[in-house]
């Protein structure tokens, strides 16, 4: 009984709630770091060597703003230029860490790896979870499938360089963002979440075509400010969707 108790304490998961949360996690890592190959060739076409390239995986560890800083550089623009652009995009993973701080509570070099690996898969699986420990679970082991394929196929990408062309031919543009999709697809249960991924949608189309890269992503976040700012109905219960009210 005691013991029982101790696991409860510490928020052991079972078996089956575990192996589900591992399956989820290694396999958003799997499909996200197959998208490193086609970094690792773009950083090379852009003017990277293969060590640089592998580098900025290693350190950065953000795929969009790698692909902002590539994108910058292989067009001609300067070293400030490409920093600039790639921080721009990587202003999202702060707001990710005030999510994720919600159930890890790690402290020293724990907290400083956590923060290494607040990506959007990391995040995205851990708040997916239904309980803290799960959370906690999916969010590191996560990371991790992320960091190691990511950069492994970094390398692998690097080495190929132009051998391979353009990776949009192997689909491996669409494989993050596939797996990513599909990991949210579930949780657009209530009208809230409904109306807040359409109006993303829509200013993202509207801002894409003009705007430097990462902008977008910026200004698709205001969707859901402008969500949150939508009157409700007078008779819905504060904190809960109109929509969901009966729910069981």
């Amino acid at each position: 009984m005691q013991h029982e108790e101790d696991e409860s304490r510490r928020g052991e998961l079972d078996a089956a709630t575990r192996t589900s949360v591992l399956r989820q996690a290694w396999s958003v890592g799997i499909a996200t770091g197959a998208y490193g190959i086609s970094f690792g060739a773009l950083g090379v076409a852009s003017g990277l060597s293969v060590w640089q390239s592998c580098a900025l995986s290693l350190l950065m560890f953000t795929g969009g703003s790698q692909f902002a800083f590539v994108g910058v550089i292989g067009a001609g623009g300067t070293g400030v230029a490409a920093i600039a652009t790639a921080t721009l995009l990587g202003i999202r993973n702060g707001l990710y860490g005030l999510q994720v701080s919600e159930f890890l509570h790690d402290r020293g070099w724990q907290r400083a790896m956590a923060a290494h690996l607040t990506i959007d898969e990391s995040t995205a699986v851990g708040i997916a979870q239904p309980s803290v420990r799960a959370s906690q679970v999916g969010f590191w082991q996560t990371g991790i499938a992320v960091f190691l394929f990511w950069n492994l196929f970094t390398l692998v990408g690097a080495f190929l360089g132009n051998a391979l062309g353009d990776p949009r031919r192997w689909g491996l543009d669409a494989a993050a963002a596939a797996a990513f999709v599909a990991l949210l697809w579930p949780r657009l249960h209530s009208r809230d979440a409904a109306a807040t991924a359409a109006a993303a949608v829509v200013l993202t189309v509207v801002v894409a075509p003009w705007a430097p890269a990462g902008i977008p992503v910026l200004v698709a976040a205001l969707a859901a400010v402008a969500v949150g700012l939508w009157p409700r109905p007078k008779d819905a219960a504060p904190g809960r969707p109109a929509d969901d009210r009966g729910a069981p």
